[in-house]
């Protein structure tokens, strides 16, 4: 199988409670204990995925090396998108440093936990587009993740920093329980035209609602982020072990290629793994 046509699960998470808490699963019964990449690799291989990218979960320095470290050991894991402060003036010096760790050649990209700050224009702060200026020099992406109402903020930054490439992660979170699109489908119109932005079929399903939700449920995020997006930069990601908070693997999985069904082989080819592979260079560093 060559690189362009292997299936990547191109968002996950792996944690282990015995080397550092993950308090936010505390009121999460089913993600209150370790998940660990030989957890995943049965769902792997019986969806034919072939690659991982393994994304940052808890905003500590100490996460990064860890999951360099275990791109080292197991091949399946292609890409890592880590965390640094990027308001940090030695950011160029950690990302770096990082890079000389071992599995550093698997460091793709850096993600900050967006999603929890109060200040909904956060991004467009100076010292944070300092920061992306300094991820971007360093030829790694952007995983940006965010609530609805910090999309704006998000295309004015993905515009005011061109030389990135901005990866949205769980389609901007829309609010598919209560049904809404507008302005969230405007926002992802508006960040579809912008050529450095690419965004993950991902997340959907526990943004809907739990035990209950249907592909049709789905079904208007998902035509909103391929017709903004193109399936040439629309990649998907499981969200592991996230996603067992609303349906296991293998449903998260069918219901991507139900959303897709209507598409070339070769867009269906993009979407499960080209868009991966491209956006984040992977099998090239």
């Amino acid at each position: 199988m060559t690189d362009s046509a292997r299936r990547i699960d191109a968002h996950h998470h792996v944690w282990d409670l015995a080397v550092r808490d993950q308090p936010w699963t505390a009121p999460l019964p089913a993600l209150r204990r370790t998940f660990t990449i030989g957890d995943l690799r049965p769902h792997l291989t019986a969806h034919h995925i072939a690659a991982t990218v393994v994304v940052q979960t808890i905003t500590v320095p100490e996460e990064t090396p860890e999951l360099l470290a275990l791109a080292a050991a197991e091949p399946v894991v292609a890409g890592v998108v880590g965390w640094v402060d990027l308001t940090a003036k030695e950011i160029a010096d950690e990302l770096a440093r990082l890079r000389a760790l071992p599995g550093g050649h698997a460091l793709v990209g850096v993600r900050h936990q967006v999603q929890e700050e109060p200040d909904p224009r956060w991004l467009c702060r100076a010292e944070v587009r300092r920061g992306l200026a300094a991820v971007a020099a360093a030829g790694l992406t952007y995983d940006v993740v965010v609530t609805p109402d910090q999309l704006a903020a998000t295309v004015e930054t993905v515009q005011a920093v061109p030389e990135l490439t901005f990866v949205l992660d769980h389609g901007g979170k829309p609010g598919i329980r209560s049904g809404e699109l507008e302005p969230w489908r405007g926002h992802i119109a508006a960040l579809g035209r912008c050529a450095n932005a690419t965004a993950k079929l991902s997340g959907l399903v526990t943004e809907a609602e739990h035990g209950t939700w249907t592909v049709a449920d789905l079904r208007p995020y998902a035509a909103t982020l391929l017709s903004s997006f193109g399936p040439a930069r629309l990649m998907f990601g499981s969200d592991w072990p996230v996603c067992l908070l609303a349906a296991p693997y293998n449903r998260v999985v069918e219901a991507a290629e139900e959303l897709t069904a209507q598409l070339s082989s070769t867009e269906r080819a993009d979407v499960f793994g080209g868009t991966a592979t491209r956006s984040y260079g992977l099998g090239q560093r």
